[in-house]
């Protein structure tokens, strides 16, 4: 089930990353019709898999069919992503709803309704899958169950994006500028990020309660028992709920929440049913220790070291794989235009870093977690013998093989053995806890060297590193490759200028309005160069002006108008530079200070003006 949490975030990197930059770039006429095809056709192999599996499981050992549906569900769940990258990339069906207003000004519900789309996949393989699945559950579990209960249980692995991006679509519709321009900062976008991943921690559960269809479980012994233990624990929640996952045919439970008052602690009906009072207190007992050893909170900072990361290196990633465009080969033999191959090619790598990150690492420390959950029976219990004759009993019950390998528990077989192991020897307890603790501490230590390697590339020396091979290597080797691209030559342009090798840089912005004479961009720096050149042989107050007055023609920005205010000062015209400074300040959303100062300081050669 775990692994429905991986493809979910996959496919919003898939939707997220995907861009198709360009007025030429249009959606296929055949591209719905491809889409319903492939769909059909996928619906095909998943109901021709799972049949031929139910025709040959009355001559398969249960822990081999079980091996071979886990292998046959997780191969078509991969080939589900990949029918989504190709609905996105080569169908371009991202461009369906171009031009419709509602997506424009909210976003998040076009990505929603795309996600949709993929979750259809996904419950193709579901429902195909469900007539050799339910062999493996105690009780009855309709096709409709099972199919809405993978749904409900993946959803919330997409409820932390859904309110993030939700709530910054509505941020820029605000009329206050403020926040617009606060989240626009690198500081804000961290701090945003930081304090709604802590507040969908926080108060996430009581959402996550209601979509899996919790209820309150009822009075009597067993609930009495559970809190109980959870009362000699010292365990603070807000409830006790039944979890009727899979219709409650599973032997599970759960805990959620970082506070007491929005913590719930999950049984399913088979476990009260099936399992003894004492077997009970034991399962109790191992959620106790995911709370107490404060594992929730280290998942918190697992996630939020992971944005950190993706947000340091993003940048320079994108940069490196857009100018270096490898296999650049496949996109032309593909048809897909260069922007969006290095965006595939990006998409790709940012999943290769989700799967090794979580798939791995995250896995990792959650099979350590759960052995340590487990051996918190000894601090509540004095004794394993409970749990470990629960995990025999869920074996049986399940029919799976205990030494089935799983990427985020050890096997039931494993954590029998490692119990056992420490009934004779309790001081494997507290060397295990030993382990988790230089284990966490080395992870802190990985991702603060991460992020001070990331925030080196973005702002400090590792950048004009980065930019100066940008510029002396890969743009070079581009405008080999495609001398006519003038998004390239300013590229170049604006690096000689940032190193003060001005000669190279006009000559850069000349290539550029040679082929794009209305490139703002070029104008204006070209004009503030002959305006405001450090070094007095290359200003040129005429040049600076009709450069500027071109620039305004196409857009009338704060900064354009900054430019021709400099260059109307250069060459005399006084009241205009003026005007056109306290127009700029009235235009900017930014740096608001620096165009005040520019309109004072005008002002002190035209004071027959009012101060601004």
């Amino acid at each position: 089930m775990f692994a429905n949490f991986i493809y979910f975030l996959v496919a919003l990197i898939l939707y997220t990353t995907c861009q198709h930059p360009g007025a030429a770039e249009v959606m296929p006429d055949y591209a719905l019709v491809a889409a319903l095809a492939l769909a059909v056709l996928f619906a095909v192999i998943c109901r021709m898999t799972f049949r031929r599996l139910a025709a040959r499981s009355p001559h398969i050992a249960g822990v081999s069919l079980d091996l071979r549906l886990d292998r046959a569900l997780s191969r078509l769940s991969i080939l589900a992503l990949l029918l989504f990258a190709a609905d996105l990339y080569l169908l371009k069906l991202k461009l369906l709803f171009a031009g419709f207003r509602p997506f424009e000004i909210f976003p998040t519900f076009e990505a929603l309704l795309f996600l949709l789309g993929f979750v259809g996949y996904l419950v193709i393989v579901w429902t195909a899958a469900w007539s050799v699945q339910r062999r493996f559950f105690p009780g009855a579990v309709t096709r409709k169950s099972f199919v809405l209960s993978n749904i409900s249980f993946s959803l919330p692995a997409l409820l932390p994006w859904f309110l993030l991006s939700i709530t910054a679509d509505l941020i820029q519709i605000l009329p206050f500028d403020g926040p617009r321009e606060f989240l626009s900062t690198p500081a804000g976008e961290i701090l945003y990020v930081l304090v709604f991943l802590f507040a969908v921690a926080t108060f996430g559960p009581v959402l996550i309660q209601k979509l899996w269809g919790c209820s309150s479980l009822e009075k009597g012994p067993i609930r009495e028992r559970i809190e109980a233990l959870c009362n000699a624990a010292r365990l603070g929640y807000a409830d006790i709920l039944k979890w009727e996952l899979f219709g409650g045919s599973m032997i599970t439970a759960g805990v959620m929440g970082l506070v007491a008052r929005f913590r719930y602690i999950l049984v399913t009906p088979a476990l009260v049913t099936l399992l003894s009072p004492p077997e009970i207190d034991a399962v109790i007992a191992h959620e106790i220790g995911h709370v107490k050893h404060r594992h929730i909170h280290f998942y918190l900072v697992f996630f939020a070291g992971y944005i950190a990361c993706v947000y340091a290196l993003f940048d320079p990633l994108f940069v490196l794989i857009y100018y270096m465009n490898p296999l650049s080969f496949l996109a032309s033999f593909a048809g897909i235009e260069p922007e969006t191959w290095s965006t595939l090619v990006f998409s790709l790598i940012l999943i290769l870093l989700f799967l090794l990150y979580f798939r791995f690492g995250f896995g990792f420390f959650m099979r350590n977690f759960e052995r340590q959950a487990d051996t918190h029976v000894y601090s509540l219990l004095g004794s394993a013998g409970s749990l470990i004759n629960t995990f025999y009993k869920i074996a049986r019950f399940s029919r799976t093989s205990p030494d089935r390998p799983n990427w985020h528990h050890f096997s039931i077989s494993q954590r029998i053995g490692f119990l056992e192991q420490c009934e004779v020897d309790p001081t494997l307890v507290e060397k295990h806890n030993k382990k988790i603790r230089r284990m966490v501490l080395g992870y802190l230590v990985v991702i603060l060297m991460m992020v001070i390697a990331g925030y080196s590339l973005n702002f400090g020396t590792g950048k004009k590193v980065l930019n100066r091979y940008l510029a002396e290597t890969v743009l070079q080797r581009e405008l080999e490759l495609d001398p006519g691209n003038a998004e390239i030559y300013t590229m170049v342009g604006d690096y000689y200028y940032g190193k003060e090798m001005f000669e190279q840089a006009i000559q850069a912005y000349d290539n550029v309005l040679k082929i794009a004479p209305g490139n703002v961009h070029a104008l204006n720096n070209l004009a503030w160069l002959f305006a405001t050149c450090s070094d007095s042989s290359f200003l040129d107050p005429e040049k600076a002006l009709a450069l500027s007055l071109k620039a305004l023609d196409v857009e009338r920005t704060a900064y354009v108008l900054d430019t021709y205010a400099e260059a109307c000062w250069l060459n005399g015209l006084e009241q205009e530079a003026l005007a056109a400074s306290v127009e700029a300040l009235g235009k900017a959303r930014d740096r608001q200070e620096y165009y005040r100062s520019q309109v004072a300081r005008f002002q002190k050669r035209v004071p027959d003006r009012q101060s601004i």
